[in-house]
């Protein structure tokens, strides 16, 4: 019996082992960006490469979407089906949240230790640092972007051209240039409504009226919400639906298809981020097309990109940080930019695609202005789906702008007043 019991218990003693052995050498990773994104492009190649350098790991990697982790991060982190590292949003609503919770590793010492001080600035790090409340800004690095991102307003040259017009610096130019369109029978501007172009339409709007002070403010939760930006935005959108320069069916509309109506050339401009650079690059094939800000004072909807996060659960942390220097590697950030994308960290001289070349451009024309203005949805937890189905409601004319701002301004001040 004596013997019989050292027996099972050495077998339990060994299968416990393995199954830590198969834990450790088993590397879960989770991307939401699209195939065929310049991130999911680029992502792609740096995981077969990672792939051949780990020959004794499994590596298993999983597509996610972006609602998916908007609507479950917290709950997916708190729990043992974490992997051991994925993309996640940036923000104080999201990566500060799930930070401020206890449920990411403190990245502080491979800072340097990987020597990403070596590349990364404070700067590029703002959204990185998340303090014990959640709010970015200071505090500990949470994760780390590899990317930039910023919202514009892609436009066809082609059609511009044949209307006689320019690039707009101006609202009113834009306006106008809305204008000629609807004259001529197009409808001018591809509105994703049910979707997060509908926001950025709106926050873009809103950043004509803020100045330093608004933004700070809003951002960092430090003041009741001043509406005054938001009321003239809603109002803008309202009055874009009535004279037509937005179909009124773009309130049930999903960004996708929103993005189809420009790729076909049916809507000459569509207001977007930078994450649409790799998908237009390759579809669109039958025009010419670019980008422009969407004039304001300072302030553009845009960011470093979303953030690699180590979850606590996360059993192979090493690897997950070798990951993340495979990405901010001089291979990859060029990668990057020649698919389209807004690298961080790519020599200029070695970016040969145009697209990737003046994405860097925009981006830098943003960044010396000191013109990140973020997203809308970050102050608070939740307010995503809130600007969501507010901006649907002031599209299909259930709310009026007044009832909009007022009601974005309960869920603000609510948050802003019990953090």
């Amino acid at each position: 019996m004596k013997l019989s019991t050292l027996a099972m218990a050495i077998g339990a003693v060994v299968l416990t082992s393995g199954l830590a052995y198969a834990q450790e050498n088993t590397f879960n990773i989770w991307w939401f960006e699209d195939a065929a994104s310049a991130q999911g492009i680029t992502w792609t190649k740096a995981l077969e490469e990672f792939k051949a350098s780990n020959p004794d790991v499994t590596v298993n990697f999983e597509q996610k979407t972006f609602a998916q982790l908007q609507a479950s991060g917290s709950m997916i982190l708190n729990s043992d089906q974490a992997p051991d590292v994925l993309e996640y949003n940036k923000g104080n609503a999201t990566a500060g949240l799930v930070a401020s919770q206890g449920l990411l590793q403190s990245l502080d010492d491979a800072y340097t230790g990987q020597g990403w001080d070596k590349i990364l600035n404070e700067g590029q790090l703002t959204l990185s640092r998340y303090d014990d409340l959640g709010v970015y800004g200071s505090g500990s690095i949470w994760g780390i972007s590899t990317y930039g991102e910023y919202v514009s307003a892609f436009y066809n040259i082609d059609m511009f051209e044949k209307a006689g017009l320019k690039v707009p610096t101006t609202l009113e130019e834009l306006t106008a240039a809305f204008e000629a369109f609807k004259a001529a029978g197009i409808t001018p501007l591809a509105l994703g409504g049910a979707d997060t172009s509908g926001q950025h339409v709106l926050a873009s709007l809103a950043y004509t009226k803020a100045d330093d002070t608004w933004v700070q403010n809003y951002q960092g939760l430090k003041a009741p919400l001043d509406t005054a930006p938001y009321l003239f935005a809603a109002q803008t959108m309202i009055d874009w639906v009535a004279k037509g320069y937005v179909s009124k069916d773009s309130t049930g509309i999903k960004d996708p298809d929103a993005a189809l109506q420009f790729t076909s050339g049916q809507a000459p401009i569509y207001i977007s981020g930078t994450w649409n650079l790799g998908n237009f690059s390759s579809s669109i094939k039958d025009f010419k097309w670019g980008q422009f800000l969407v004039p304001t004072p300072k302030y553009s909807v845009g960011s470093t990109g979303n953030l690699w996060v180590v979850p606590k659960a996360s059993k192979n942390a090493e690897l997950a940080q070798q990951w993340i220097s495979l990405l901010l590697s001089p291979k990859y950030q060029t990668e990057q930019a020649n698919n389209g994308g807004v690298s961080i960290a790519a020599d200029p001289a070695t970016v040969t695609n145009p697209v990737g070349q003046n994405a860097a451009a925009v981006f830098k024309e943003i960044a010396d202005k000191q013109g990140l203005g973020f997203y809308p949805d970050w102050p608070v937890p939740g307010f995503y789906d809130v600007l969501i189905q507010k901006v649907a409601g002031l599209l299909q004319g259930t709310l009026t702008p007044d009832q909009f701002a007022g009601e974005l301004k309960q869920t603000y001040d609510d948050a802003q007043a019990n953090q």
